[in-house]
């Protein structure tokens, strides 16, 4: 994905960009409407077109015009209301998916879209002996658009109540997860003839760039920095990857034997994190969700337990799919190393805020436990088993530690040695 599609996306998904689509295009279809009908007039084999005459035309176009914007006055208090629960029940960051949602947007643009085509119309209306005209065809339309105006408004309510559903939320999170674990990872490939990476001394002679501004990484070319690396017959080191936070001045990269001009320009930096090429976003998102519910404001274990089922399920989902490890080489010759998500990483993205926040719940930490056992009965790789027995350690030791009742405490020694049976052999005690 370059820049100019990432920007454009981005522009897109706006909140007002759907509303001020919408009018234009309703102005737009007004006023074809008024001119087709002062060119070529309104047939008489068109018997459902409005037929009344210029006061009816007035009187219905006003109470369509009054009413859409009621309608849409009453939508707009509705989704204050549903904003200001998902933020405190949520976090604020989750606001953004409730504003780029497509349905969203198309309800509560409707009744602005008939307001907007009613007064636009409004104005054509002639009454008098001289000149009168009436734009049936656009009355018709008023008509029709303030059918639609009812349907919106009961779809939305209907939407804003199952959006903030907190199961539903947890669901649509876990959705986005596995579609950014897809695309973040890779069917296994035969590692004969894969070249590794230099040392990290092959580096310390090279020559480093520096950030320019500081941000959030939302973009990183790296088409555009292979292409950039090839045509300079240089390798480069990249510091970064997306999601990470970049601060002026700071090195993002090291170019051997010279840095070519360009390489910022392949780093496309904002404000706040996206989801386009950052899978510890998604991650964090469902994390945030289980943290603040077992806030002691909160006290939802549930939503916690449902939020670690989810995580469940995306790893167990993963299976034998592998992770790019960030080296591209030209035919033989290095040309981009780059820092990627681990699966240590992720499993840290998704259970330290959870187990630091849910330590002193036993029910949170048997359920983590319990996910722990089943995905890594799902998991083979050596190497993956050894972080999840680091974070079984971890939830049991912290378990442990915090539980004061006895028979809680046996219920995570056994819930914890279940989960052990199915790791590696070797040390097993957190």
């Amino acid at each position: 994905m370059n820049r100019l599609w990432f920007r454009f996306r981005q522009f897109t998904r706006q909140f007002w960009f759907i509303p001020a689509l919408f009018t234009l295009l309703a102005i737009v279809l007004a006023e074809a409407g008024i001119t087709l009908e002062e060119r070529h007039g309104v047939p008489q084999s068109l018997s459902f077109i409005y037929g009344g005459g210029e006061t009816g035309a007035r009187s219905l176009l006003s109470a369509v015009a009054s009413s859409s914007i009621g309608v849409a006055g009453t939508v707009f208090s509705i989704t204050i209301a549903a904003l200001s629960y998902a933020a405190g029940s949520m976090g604020p960051r989750l606001l953004d998916n409730f504003t780029r949602d497509r349905g969203n947007q198309v309800a509560m643009n409707t009744p602005s879209t008939t307001f907007a085509f009613a007064l636009y119309t409004l104005r054509a209306v002639q009454g008098g002996d001289q000149n009168p005209f009436v734009p049936h065809y656009n009355v018709t339309g008023a008509m029709l658009l303030a059918l639609a105006c009812i349907a919106a408004l009961v779809y939305f309510i209907a939407h804003v109540t199952g959006s903030i559903n907190m199961t539903n939320v947890v669901n649509l999170l876990r959705d986005d997860l596995e579609d950014a674990l897809s695309k973040a990872t890779r069917e296994p490939e035969d590692s004969q003839g894969k070249m590794t990476p230099p040392p990290k001394e092959f580096w310390d002679n090279g020559a480093a760039v520096r950030a320019t501004h500081s941000g959030y990484l939302q973009l990183l070319d790296v088409d555009r920095l292979l292409a950039l690396a090839d045509k300079e017959n240089v390798a480069l080191r990249l510091y970064v990857k997306p999601g990470d936070y970049l601060f002026k001045n700071s090195v993002v990269a090291v170019g051997v034997p010279h840095m070519p001009e360009g390489v910022l320009a392949a780093l496309t930096l904002g404000n706040t994190r996206t989801r386009e090429q950052d899978l510890e976003y998604s991650v964090r998102q469902l994390s945030e969700v289980a943290a603040r519910a077992l806030s002691s404001g909160t006290n939802d274990p549930v939503t916690a337990i449902d939020v670690i089922d989810r995580f469940g399920d995306a790893l167990c989902g993963l299976g034998g799919r592998e992770w790019p490890d960030g080296v591209h080489f030209s035919g033989e010759h290095l040309r981009l190393v780059r820092p990627t998500t681990t699966y240590g990483s992720l499993l840290d993205s998704m259970f330290q805020m959870i187990r630091q926040y849910g330590k002193t719940n036993p029910a949170v930490m048997l359920r983590l436990l319990e996910v722990l056992r089943i995905v890594a009965d799902c998991t083979p790789a050596p190497e993956r088993q050894a972080e999840l027995r680091r974070h079984a350690g971890l939830v049991y030791s912290d378990a442990l530690e915090n539980t004061p009742n006895e028979a809680d405490k046996a219920e995570l020694q056994k819930c914890y040695l279940r989960l052990v049976g199915y790791l590696p052999k070797g040390n097993q005690q957190p």
